[in-house]
């Protein structure tokens, strides 16, 4: 199939409804963490990646057409270049926002993984803890200054690295409009999905 949409998209910025709209658009699966958690094959392959193994990124996204959320998001490089002809997103919202949410969801929820048994939801949740909290943030993903600083760099990083006409910077707040006409598609006749707000994240049960 291969990626059409590559999304350089932290988690808490709105990813799960980017990822519905571009479901809805057409781009459909879309990949997601919720994807790791629903399709057992995915987890190996991230597992290797955090181990400093490498991945064959036409495997790893041969049944889907885009990609949003952790944990694609640490590779947005190597995944834009592995699909040169697919558009980037990069979905943002303010860092007070961003790392007030990232608080009160997926760094309580990587830290249980301590406190679990063996088992495939300890395994994702190490696999994330690994990839995000360690390599990306340094073990200081609770700081919220350092954490805001690696956010803000790594808008800068894509904003750099991406050619101006391949790169939607995007806000759900901004709905349908600019997504459809960066991506030449139409406007749905149905709401823009906004979805997994923190209280809808944490009611999520946890025995999965």
């Amino acid at each position: 199939m291969g990626l059409e949409v590559v999304g350089a998209c932290f988690g808490r910025t709105g990813t799960n409804s980017l990822k519905l709209a571009l479901e809805m658009l057409g781009f459909d699966p879309c990949h997601h963490m919720f994807e790791v958690r629903e399709n057992p094959d995915q987890l190996p392959y991230w597992e290797a990646l955090a181990q400093g193994e490498s991945v064959d990124w036409r495997e790893v996204f041969a049944d889907y057409k885009a990609c949003v959320d952790w944990p694609s998001a640490k590779y947005w490089r190597e995944i834009a270049e592995t699909f040169p002809d697919a558009p980037v997103i990069l979905s943002i919202r303010e860092p007070e926002s961003w790392i007030k949410s990232v608080h009160n969801t997926i760094l309580p929820a990587m830290q249980s993984h301590m406190e679990m048994e063996d088992s495939p939801r300890r395994r994702r949740m190490a696999m994330a803890y690994d990839l995000i909290g360690r390599q990306t943030f340094d073990e200081r993903m609770h700081e919220a200054e350092h954490a805001i600083s690696v956010y803000e760099e790594h808008i800068s990083a894509v904003r750099r690295t991406i050619p101006p006409e391949r790169l939607l910077e995007f806000r759900v707040s901004d709905g349908w409009e600019p997504l459809c006409a960066f991506l030449g598609r139409g406007v749905p006749d149905e709401p823009f999905p906004l979805t997994n707000t923190t209280e809808q994240f944490n009611a999520r049960p946890r025995t999965r």
